[in-house]
């Protein structure tokens, strides 16, 4: 099975004020503010959905295909990612664009400023996956990303029938009904976390019951009380989340987790294992600042899915990767 990940391409850049915002904003002057904020430290990371997913799945065993759009500065992300097998043919360069880019500054009380530059993600809807020579054998995933691409990736992959995973994310404020329903309409999964889940429901005007019938499986996730999957609309599995030593950033726990559901789909294997799966790669990435600093080899993933869920996962799971 050929697993094709859509989505976004960007760098994180992590900044630090050690005061409080608060302090100065002036609340009467708020028509005119202009601020500057002099930071202790910056950090430039991966990120990305399509990345962070594309990452995780490498951890795992897999060779995933990145269908995406990046700037002329991608280079050295480029090659890290092909590093730890990830297949990159996929990705267009816009050489006149920056890669897409998130600025953050969190303050002391861990208020945020946050400013998002899409660059070369505002072409991604001129790519395609009619010349990927898909089958109804793989798996696409269709993440946050141009909202035209978005659609686009969709209906071809209904017109070639090929089975995908829909991840609205947080593109989910930007996507009308129509967007969604398109997005529904053929998809294999929906997965979403509880709060988008709900925009989602209110959007298409229907009850959140309803929409998790939408889809053969519908995975919600819900933060520290783990996540549901659904079959035909009917609970199939409540997934306890993997323990965690420290919570140092959520930030990619949401891209892991898909990266989880989506190997274990493409494995075929019971929901339930799928979802601990997903909820152990979670756990690895929310104990590094960052959504691509986690590592794991098949032996360590193993051993921890032990310790924290107290079963083996399938003999020979991880076999024909540990021996390539």
């Amino acid at each position: 099975m050929k697993i094709v990940v859509t989505g976004s391409l960007a760098f994180d850049y992590i900044m630090d004020f050690p005061g409080y915002f608060k302090d100065f904003m002036l609340t009467d002057k708020a028509h005119i503010i202009s601020v500057s904020f002099l930071v202790d430290s910056m950090r430039k990371l991966r990120g990305g959905v399509a990345g962070n997913i594309a990452y995780n799945l490498a951890l795992l065993g897999e060779r995933p295909l990145i269908v995406g759009t990046a700037g002329h500065d991608f280079g050295t992300y480029r090659e890290l990612l092909e590093e730890h097998g990830v297949d990159t043919s996929g990705i267009t360069i816009i050489e006149h664009e920056f890669t897409s880019s998130c600025f953050i500054n969190t303050d002391q009380a861990n208020n945020q400023i946050v400013a998002f530059y899409a660059g070369a993600m505002g072409h991604d809807h001129h790519n395609t996956l009619l010349d990927r020579g898909l089958t109804a054998d793989d798996l696409v995933l269709i993440s946050p990303t141009n909202p035209d691409a978005m659609r686009r990736f969709a209906l071809e992959c209904q017109q070639m029938g090929v089975p995908y995973i829909f991840d609205p994310g947080k593109q989910t404020p930007r996507l009308d009904a129509d967007l969604l329903t398109v997005g529904l309409k053929g998809a294999r999964v929906l997965i979403s976390n509880d709060y988008e889940f709900g925009m989602m429901a209110k959007c298409l005007g229907i009850s959140e019951a309803e929409l998790i019938a939408q889809a053969p499986i519908t995975v919600v996730t819900r933060g520290v009380e783990g996540s549901h999957i659904y079959v035909d609309g009917q609970l199939a599995a409540s997934i306890p989340v993997a323990p965690v030593a420290e919570v140092r950033d959520p930030t990619g726990a949401g891209d892991a987790y898909l990266a989880g559901i989506a190997f274990g789909l493409a494995r075929q294997l019971p929901l339930d294992i799928t979802g601990r799966i997903a909820a152990l790669c979670a756990a690895y990435a929310i104990e590094e600042r960052g959504c691509q600093e986690h590592r794991f080899t098949p032996t360590q993933f193993a051993h921890r899915y032990r310790e924290a869920f107290g079963h083996d996962l399938p003999h020979n799971l991880f076999s024909l990767q540990e021996a390539a």
